[in-house]
């Protein structure tokens, strides 16, 4: 949204930072004050809800984190993990307020915090109105949408069945049957680890959009 001369400025304006697949950027009900611009790489949303983690959104290289606790002292309403090797631009509250100000992006701020609203339910909720087959297929494919290009393994889906049963809220035999189904297709390669294999029939098991 703000295209690459505003981008630029906006990692420009804070320190980068290097995180470890795993690593937590933020944790949830910690104060705010800074968010995070992503360079590259992807990390996933995470709520603790019941005792457990839920799955609220994923992000890769050009989104924003942290962005809603950032406006003051308010409490985190979410964690942030790294799937993978990521980079980030960590900015303090009074410099992102400078880089708004200096390029006039109040109004392109409020539009992203806009669409990101919906992120605010789980995952599974999210894909309710879905199929156990199309669920799986989605996830997967928004994972594997987010890797960088230039990323050695951008195939591989960095979660295991036990984490996208957790993720979806379903059980992991279930998830486990959709896995041998996507790979029957060609979607996903065989052997132990995920790995895309075909995008374009991932997409079409997912009912996205292969990209051009």
């Amino acid at each position: 949204m703000l295209g690459d001369r505003r981008w630029a400025a906006l990692v420009g304006s804070g320190v980068r930072r290097n995180h470890r697949a795993g690593e937590y950027l933020l944790r949830q009900n910690d104060r705010g004050g800074h968010l995070f611009a992503l360079i590259s790489g992807r990390v996933k949303v995470l709520a603790g809800l019941d005792g457990s983690q839920v799955l609220l959104s994923l992000r890769g290289a050009g989104d924003l984190v942290g962005e809603m606790a950032a406006r003051g002292n308010s409490r985190r309403m979410a964690s942030v993990q790294a799937l993978d090797a990521c980079t980030s631009c960590v900015l303090k509250r009074a410099e992102f307020d400078r880089f708004l100000h200096d390029h006039g992006a109040h109004g392109l701020l409020s539009d992203y915090l806009v669409g990101k609203l919906s992120e605010t339910v789980p995952y599974q909720v999210q894909q309710f109105h879905f199929g156990p087959l199309q669920r799986v297929a989605r996830l997967c494919f928004e994972v594997h949408s987010l890797a960088d290009a230039r990323q050695p393994d951008r195939a591989r889906i960095p979660f295991s069945q036990e984490a996208l049963a957790q993720a979806l809220g379903m059980a992991r035999s279930t998830v486990a049957e959709q896995i041998a189904v996507l790979r029957s297709s060609g979607a996903l390669g065989p052997g132990p680890r995920l790995v895309v294999d075909d995008e374009r029939a991932l997409a079409a098991q997912a009912g996205a959009v292969p990209p051009s």
